[in-house]
């Protein structure tokens, strides 16, 4: 199915089809619950109320409340290179493999609505200036996946794995066979980069520039962008894959990675991660 913009999977080694089709709805249902509570795409939902708030006070629920919590976490763990107030910068950049690169003064003027610290947050009641919007996208397709592994292990002993948009976990190894099987693309269509992983447990999570990406004078400037300065990271790695114990983290990790431009390794190594990078 589709969920999130991105092709959504499940397998699930089971002993019939009368077995897997509940469970496999249920994941369904999970994702684009998710999708519609969390998108700011949507009208009528929660991040559609907080960005039409006008600078007056939003009341969240509780789940929200743990991803805005989480949200602030990262922000503060980052020094700001992780912020879901920067998705403003989409008003300058559209990514479409084009050559079309924003002026620096559209950035810049942006950039006075970007920055978690302006944001008045006292769960369960959140406040924000009138021109700034918060935007879910960088955690909320990994979160989708977390949030569809701890259902599918609530109402199985199955292995499964789930895939969305390329963003993953496995619950355990496959039963007849030693491990899952998942191929990493080349970022730039170089069939020499193509890796191939053997996964037993746990969460892939990729960032990258194959997809979205604008094209100017030999540059290549990739759809993450740096929330202090409004612009993607010139020297960072093609791709970034990281493992971890669920999908949100290492999605958070493989996004900083993007950020840290040459540094993305060293990084990575800092934190003891297990990552893949592709130059």
């Amino acid at each position: 199915f589709r969920a999130m913009a991105s092709p959504c999977e499940i397998h699930l080694e089971a002993g019939s089809a009368s077995e897997v089709e509940p469970l496999l709805q249920l994941a369904m249902h999970e994702a684009l619950r998710i999708e519609a509570k969390f998108s700011r795409y949507r009208k009528g939902n929660i991040v559609s109320d907080i960005n039409s708030s006008r600078g007056k006070t939003t009341y969240v629920d509780e789940e929200t409340a743990r991803m805005l919590d989480f949200a602030q976490q990262c922000y503060t763990l980052s020094n700001g290179l992780f912020d879901i107030t920067s998705g403003i910068l989409s008003k300058a950049w559209n990514f479409d493999g084009s050559d079309r690169i924003p002026r620096n003064s559209t950035v810049r003027d942006l950039l006075r609505s970007v920055g978690w610290h302006k944001l008045h947050w006292n769960p369960p009641e959140l406040r924000m200036p009138a021109d700034m919007q918060i935007d879910f996208g960088g955690i909320g397709k990994e979160y989708a996946v977390d949030r569809t592994v701890s259902l599918l292990r609530q109402h199985s002993d199955s292995p499964f794995l789930v895939n969305y948009g390329g963003d993953l976990h496995a619950s355990a190894a496959p039963k007849y066979r030693s491990s899952w099987c998942v191929g990493i693309e080349s970022a730039r269509n170089d069939e020499s980069s193509t890796r191939t992983l053997q996964l037993y447990r746990g969460a892939l999570t990729t960032s990258g520039d194959a997809q979205r990406y604008v094209s100017k004078d030999g540059i290549r400037y990739g759809h993450v962008l740096n929330p202090l300065t409004g612009w993607p990271s010139v020297d960072a790695p093609a791709s970034v894959t990281v493992a971890g114990d669920s999908c949100i983290e290492a999605g958070v990790f493989s996004t900083l990675a993007i950020l840290k431009g040459t540094n993305a390794e060293s990084f990575l190594d800092e934190q003891g991660i297990t990552y893949w990078c592709q130059r």
